[in-house]
């Protein structure tokens, strides 16, 4: 059989296995058509699903016969595997932004993010300079058991020299299958000669809940401000044991007496959307958490339960302009409910849900979106194209706690942050960033622990106050 017949015949096959879902569930229809439309000009007739089946044929001959040609004739030779992922992400563009495709070499990388595990030997690393660092080992990994520290620089991988690897080459060789080893030659800061060092790769999992300062023991330490029992938990992304590292952490706050909870979502891009409902749940005890809505899904809601519920202390949920997506429901969802303050910036805008759908038995997927969703009261969280800042999108902080940070002041925040995660490494003397945001919500609690700020609500709900914005947000400082 000819190649160009090969093309065409692959094509058909799958053109077939796309027709069955959407003439049967009508997603083709024409959309209604307005009156003064109908008067002018009227609409065409509907296609027949033989007519369309052909037009889908034809487009499916034109795609085999463009292949086709490009393969045999283009100046310079191609695979036909790089001009097939051309074409599907040259598809893709006609989306929206979220969709995407995972190549084979990407795959792996991508199931780490969303599962937050994978097998290897537990360190963090960058290439500064041609020279393979250590950011930081990760608690109760490989590496962190067998002493490799932050600022260690890993000199040789299997005998190889490190000098001049890309982040990329260092990643593929130290990740690997569970319980097989890799040898690294690790110098210490400080040190003239590098030891060796064989490790042996394990499940890695990355946690998802931390605090703010770490323990004795490296473990997070959850709990803010010791004396009034005000708790700190960050959550950098929405993954699959995100829920039980929450409630693991949310008992111990308990068993410490938790009065007062600050729920940080800053720079969180999201993750699961079933994640985003399960944390959501442990706050709120009744009504929706979220719905959504898609061109060939059914809509769902989710609604809260009370069974599990933490509904004993009061709450703030900080955001900025990353926090995206899943972060979104959670924020929107407590917010509407009225069961946490939204303190920071306006969110980032995504409105929007992916399904993750295999191809090639697993070894490439396609992330696609298939549903919108809304919040609680039902106002608009996704930004779309040629939003404006009067329009409704994203989760907007409570009125007065509308607190933006500058650039300089998000990247002193950012390399603060950094150095207070590196496992082993204890904040210096007078080693401090002044985070407004969080020095707010910690002042709306202690008030809100005192009494102070339940008396300013039922201020304003009589009309009797109104506190500027501005001046609500210095009150932090």
């Amino acid at each position: 059989m000819a190649r160009r017949e090969m093309i065409w015949l692959a094509l058909v096959v799958w053109a077939n296995s796309m027709l069955v879902l959407p003439f049967s569930q009508g997603a083709l229809a024409a959309p209604p058509v307005a009156a003064k439309e109908v008067e002018d000009s009227p609409p065409e007739p509907e296609k027949s699903p033989q007519e369309e089946d052909a037009e889908v044929y034809e487009l499916m001959r034109l795609f085999a016969d463009t292949l086709d040609q490009v393969d045999r004739n283009y100046v310079k030779d191609i695979s036909r595997r790089e001009l097939m992922e051309a074409a599907i992400e040259g598809m893709l563009t006609k989306l929206d932004q979220y969709s995407a495709y995972i190549p084979p070499e990407q795959i792996d990388r991508f199931k780490s993010g969303v599962e937050s595990e994978f097998g290897g030997i537990g360190i963090r690393v960058s290439v500064e300079g041609g020279i393979l660092k250590v950011i930081s080992p990760i608690l109760g990994s490989p590496a962190y058991k067998a002493g490799v520290l932050a600022g260690d620089t890993i000199v040789e991988i299997e005998g190889e020299s490190t000098r001049g690897i890309t982040i990329d080459e260092a990643i593929a060789k130290l990740k690997g299958k569970v319980d097989t080893s890799v040898k690294v030659s690790v110098l210490h800061e400080g040190e003239e000669k590098p030891i060796p060092v064989e490790l042996t790769r394990k499940t890695v999992r990355v946690a998802t809940v931390l605090g703010d300062t770490r323990n004795d023991d490296d473990s997070w330490n959850y709990m803010f401000d010791e004396d009034q029992k005000i708790g700190y938990v960050r959550i950098n992304t929405f993954g699959r044991h995100t829920t039980e590292e929450l409630k693991e952490t949310l008992d111990l706050l308990n068993a410490a007496g938790i009065k007062a909870l600050v729920l940080d979502l800053r720079f969180n891009p999201g993750g699961l959307l079933s994640c985003a409902i399960e944390v959501s749940d442990l706050f709120v005890e009744e009504g929706k958490i979220v719905s959504t809505a898609g061109r060939n899904a059914p809509a769902r809601r989710w609604d809260a339960h009370t069974r599990g519920t933490y509904a004993d202390f009061p709450m703030v949920i900080l955001v900025n302009r990353y926090s995206a997506s899943a972060s979104e429901i959670v924020s929107a969802c407590l917010q509407d409910h009225e069961r946490a303050v939204v303190i920071g910036e306006r969110t980032w805008g995504k409105g929007s849900v992916q399904n993750i759908i295999t191809l090639e038995d697993g070894r490439s997927a396609l992330k696609l979106t298939t549903a919108s969703y809304q919040r609680p009261s039902g106002k608009n969280i996704h930004r779309f194209e040629g939003a404006t800042d009067e329009d409704a999108w994203g989760v907007i902080p409570n009125e007065g706690f509308l607190i933006k940070l500058s650039t300089e002041e998000l990247r002193e925040y950012n390399e603060f942050r950094r150095q207070r995660d590196i496992v082993g490494r204890k904040p210096e003397e007078g080693e401090a960033f002044e985070d407004r945001q969080l020095l707010a919500a910690l002042s709306y609690l202690r008030g809100r622990l005192s009494g102070e700020n339940e008396k300013e609500d039922d201020q304003k709900a009589d009309g009797k106050t109104k506190k500027a914005p501005e001046k609500q947000a210095a009150a932090g400082n």
